[in-house]
């Protein structure tokens, strides 16, 4: 100890030098030896040399500070008390070691974060390993940019209870997706969760990384956004939500009166109100919904909930001619009180629609109207990145 004695003495008579170029030389000389002889250094001459670090800090020039911060940073021994100085010294300085320096305790990256810059704090959340504790209370600062670049450190550890709100924020603050979804330990139920708000081409990335079934997914989310809909509908829209010929409708079939051959007769007669109330019973879908099928070129949509409520070949075949004479525009149009014209369309178009028809199974196109039932925004985001893909639109949402 004699030798580290006399070291930590004539350190104090060099401490007594004035000029900068003295001083530097001593903070540099004293990092060397706190890097160095730090394992056999006293509490005393510890305390001491601390002491004269924190009163040279402000006084050497900021290239002395950066070196000794940028050598000491991914050393193993380095000292606590020079890490902390350093940590709280300019961001430039404050940098490698808040983010490399393992010397740094729980609490003295806290207390940074509670007390030092919006850049100190930003350096926190990139550091290695960084623990639940810390990451807590960064995300309870609320700042966007500081919650973002912490999710994107995969070396920080998340409570399962701090991602949980995150993903409750995401809600609201979009860019908090993207990085949520790409961390290795958000548990799956979150991930699920977060598939009611995100980007279709998020949605898209969380039932790839987790294998989740699509069809599974949406059963799990229907309940949910069918509530949401009908909330917002009611408040849209007021008591009286309903138009007469939807009462109607809804009335025929909760007396078991709806049926395909009533349809086709209403819908001859040119009741298309009252007609396309009928088929969004039958389909349970909205009505707006039902009008875009109804008339869409090609009479896919319509083939689609015809052999998914059961209705014949004939039948659909009957109601395909009759609403491409109802189509908005086209002879007898939506709330035409003129009987419909038979005949109406051409035989290739019912050809085709047939053949279309013919190629759809029961099943499938059941599950189709399973997921036209379910929010049409939701779904139109779901169908353009399954366009953008290369896979086959299942049909419209509206």
């Amino acid at each position: 100890m004699a030798a580290e004695a006399m070291d930590v003495q004539q350190l104090l008579l060099l401490a007594r030098e004035k000029s900068e170029q003295g001083r530097s030389h001593l903070f540099e000389v004293m990092g060397d030896l706190f890097q160095e002889q730090a394992a056999v250094l006293s509490a005393q001459e510890r305390a001491i040399m601390v002491d004269i670090l924190e009163k040279l800090v402000r006084e050497v020039s900021r290239d002395i500070r950066l070196k000794l911060s940028q050598r000491l940073a991914d050393l193993p021994g380095t000292p606590r008390e020079l890490a902390v100085l350093l940590a709280n010294d300019e961001i430039d300085i404050a940098s490698p070691i808040l983010m490399r320096c393992r010397a740094l305790q729980d609490g003295d990256l806290i207390e940074i974060v509670h007390h030092r810059s919006r850049q100190h704090i930003l350096a926190v959340a990139m550091r290695r390993d960084l623990s639940m504790s810390v990451s807590d209370v960064l995300v309870e600062t609320g700042h966007t940019d500081v919650i973002m670049a912490l999710l994107s450190n995969q070396d920080a550890r998340i409570s399962e209870s701090t991602l949980a709100y995150i993903v409750d924020q995401s809600k609201q603050i979009d860019e908090f997706q993207e990085p949520l979804v790409h961390r290795k330990d958000l548990p799956r139920e979150l991930a699920v969760k977060m598939c009611y708000w995100v980007s279709a081409a998020i949605r898209h990335f969380i039932l790839d990384k987790f294998k989740i079934d699509a069809n599974e997914l949406d059963d799990t989310i229907e309940p949910i956004l069918k509530e949401q809909v009908a909330t917002a509908t009611a408040e849209a829209r007021g008591p009286d939500a309903l138009t007469p010929a939807e009462e109607a409708a809804r009335q025929l079939k909760a007396a078991g009166k709806l049926s395909a051959r009533l349809m086709i007769q209403t819908l001859r007669r040119g009741e298309v109100p009252m007609f396309e109330a009928m088929f969004a019973q039958i389909c349970e879908l909205r009505l707006a919904l039902v009008q875009r099928l109804l008339y869409e070129t090609g009479g896919n949509g319509l083939a689609i909930a015809s052999r998914a409520t059961r209705l014949s070949r004939e039948e659909f075949a009957t109601i395909y001619l009759l609403t491409r004479r109802a189509r908005p525009g086209q002879g007898a149009g939506a709330g035409s009180s003129q009987p419909l014209a038979r005949g109406a369309g051409g035989a290739v178009d019912l050809g085709r629609a047939l053949g279309f028809y013919d190629k759809v199974a029961a099943d499938t196109a059941q599950k189709v109207l399973e997921r036209w039932r379910r929010d049409p925004q939701y779904l139109f985001a779901i169908k353009t990145i399954e366009q953008g893909q290369g896979g086959a639109p299942d049909g419209p949402a509206d």
